[in-house]
């Protein structure tokens, strides 16, 4: 009887042996796996990549605004290269603290998927806006607008003033002359509906203004035939350099009004100002939150960034 005693007690405590032996074990894994100093270099590794990011997406939209609001396809070019490659660096970073965050909390896990959300949706936004902002046709049809065609219409103006001086003593001068007038007239109308055509951003405006410009053209072009059937200006060289400038400056008018269609100055600062700034907000957010996280999780027998609970 005392044998069997004897035998079972042994057995409990060769097990009770083991189980110390293993607690034992686990706690001393667990001390140097939480080594205080390593645990704070990998909480300082993971908020610099964070950081990183943030200031890359800084860049990013500091250079793609640039990029928007250049005049020339060049300067255009250049800041829209320097926005996607700060645009980049922040996707290289995600990747890193994808791996970095592989043993980090749920939460902060939770939290870098919500920023590769939003991360892709301002990607694809940004995409966008430069795709449209090097291509610069609103300021081509400005300079084509305030350029060649202001020259064409001022050259016409011209040839019909000086048409209209050798004939103001005829006979019919009170008929005649105020035709070459109206020709004037109607084609300074069009110039200054251009303006507000190429600034403009709906199409059903653009539609109305465009209707109102082929009125005064074709009003302009009636005007300059029934002047070159009246007596006297048959053959007339200043008559023909009015005639010339008006289907030169129709074919301006045609460049502008298809740059001024694309649109792509207006469409891509309005991309930048409403859509992009809403995903660029969202990034950052997504970011301050995960930095929050990382700070928050805590590290035993460090009380790193705030004070200790009073008891």
């Amino acid at each position: 009887m005392q044998s069997g005693l004897s035998t079972g007690y042994t057995r409990w405590l060769v097990a009770g042996v083991i189980l110390l032996a293993l607690l034992l074990l686990g706690v001393w894994h667990f001390h140097v796996d939480s080594n205080p100093a390593q645990e704070l270099a990998r909480k300082a590794s993971r908020i610099d990549l964070v950081e990183r990011m943030q200031l890359g997406l800084a860049a990013s939209s500091e250079a793609e605004k640039s990029a928007v609001l250049a005049v020339t396809d060049q300067d255009s070019k250049t800041f829209a290269d320097q926005a996607r490659a700060a645009t980049g660096d922040v996707e290289r970073g995600r990747l890193e603290l994808v791996a970095a965050l592989a043993a980090g909390t749920p939460r902060e896990r939770e939290l870098l998927s919500q920023f590769s959300r939003t991360f892709e949706d301002l990607r694809r936004v940004d995409d966008e806006v430069l795709a449209l902002a090097v291509k610069n046709t609103n300021v081509k049809a400005y300079a084509l607008l305030y350029g060649p065609a202001a020259a064409t219409l001022r050259e016409l103006d011209e040839a019909l003033s000086r048409a209209e001086a050798k004939h103001a003593r005829a006979t019919d001068a009170g008929k005649v002359l105020p035709l070459a007038f109206g020709v004037q007239l109607a084609l300074f109308r069009v110039q200054a509906l251009l303006s507000p055509h190429i600034a403009e951003e709906s199409d059903a405006k653009m539609d109305a203004l465009e209707a109102t410009m082929a009125g005064e053209e074709a009003q302009a072009r009636r005007d300059l035939e029934t002047l070159a059937a009246a007596a006297g200006f048959g053959g007339d060289p200043d008559l023909a350099t009015a005639t010339s400038c008006l289907a030169r400056y129709a074919a301006l008018e045609a460049q502008i009004v298809a740059l001024s269609r694309e649109n792509t100055n207006v469409r891509s600062l309005a991309l930048s100002l409403n859509q992009k700034r809403k995903a660029l907000v969202l990034s950052l957010d997504a970011l301050n939150a995960l930095q929050q996280a990382i700070l928050d999780e805590p590290i035993p027998g460090v009380t790193y960034g705030r004070p200790p609970s009073p008891r």
